[in-house]
């Protein structure tokens, strides 16, 4: 399977590998468009199939609205079949019920006719209408599930979620059972870290955390080791180091870890 990254379309993701399982915890259907138009836009100018199981607080016409305001040719690419909007409800429970083995193996069998018809790989999102209802315990297993299928797949799943619906234990469950989980609220980000993470940051040595500072700073790897006095490959292997120790998905995770844990300083 290929490891170049993909470019996710949302600013705060940057590029991802495959297999990433990300969760967005939106306030308005505002934040929820603002995310997922530029996030299947990446995704269809990357080859790749696209797939989004839309339920509340949208309807499929008003994400094919967006859709269609939003990328060009969008019209041609649903005509095409690069781009599937399902409905939510009737994806996920299937015949009334929620079976996470058979909606993971849904997933596969759309990325296997994905692949057969030469897309790279696959782009999904599906908004979780299942919060506060009776399917809350199947859904739980269905990310864990999801999150250590993905590793081996050539695909992406943007989970979503409404913040207005959600209780601190919620949260807490969804940001454990995702690689990446970020909050967009009224037009603004931030990363949701578990409790796992500050303890993480106290790992680091002295070398990643100068690394992950200069590059809060804007400075690029080249730079930093200009700076620091190393190779831009030990600059890259340091940062790849911290990646690893604080459970991000990338280096911009990191820094946001790093930053928010207040181990770095990006002032001084």
């Amino acid at each position: 399977m290929a490891t170049k990254l993909r470019k996710t379309g949302v600013s705060i993701l940057g590029d991802l590998p495959w297999g990433s399982h990300l969760c967005l915890f939106h306030e308005t259907k505002e934040d929820l468009l603002d995310t997922l138009v530029p996030y299947f836009k990446a995704g269809l100018e990357s080859n790749e199939s696209c797939v989004w199981a839309v339920s509340e607080p949208l309807t499929r016409e008003e994400a094919r609205i967006a859709l269609r305001q939003g990328i060009p040719g969008f019209d041609h690419r649903l005509a095409e079949g690069g781009i599937e909007i399902l409905p939510g409800h009737e994806w996920y429970l299937k015949g009334g019920q929620a079976d996470p083995k058979k909606i993971t193996d849904g997933w596969h069998a759309k990325l296997r006719a994905a692949l057969a018809q030469g897309y790279d790989g696959m782009r999904v999102s599906g908004n979780a209408f299942w919060l506060g209802t009776n399917y809350w315990k199947e859904f739980r297993e269905y990310e864990q599930e999801l999150d250590e299928a993905l590793a081996g797949w050539p695909m992406i799943v943007l989970c979503t979620y409404p913040l207005t619906a959600s209780r601190p234990t919620d949260v807490l469950d969804v940001a454990r059972a995702h690689g990446v989980t970020v909050a967009r609220r009224k037009g603004h980000w931030e990363f949701i870290e578990t409790a796992e993470a500050p303890k993480r940051a106290h790992s680091l040595t002295p070398r990643e955390l100068e690394v992950l500072t200069w590059a809060a700073r804007g400075k690029s790897a080249w730079e930093i080791g200009e700076i620091l006095h190393i190779t831009k490959r030990t600059v890259d292997e340091h940062a790849q180091s911290a990646v690893r120790k604080l459970g991000a998905a990338n280096r911009t995770q990191a820094v946001a870890i790093a930053q928010r844990s207040r181990i770095i300083d990006v002032d001084t």
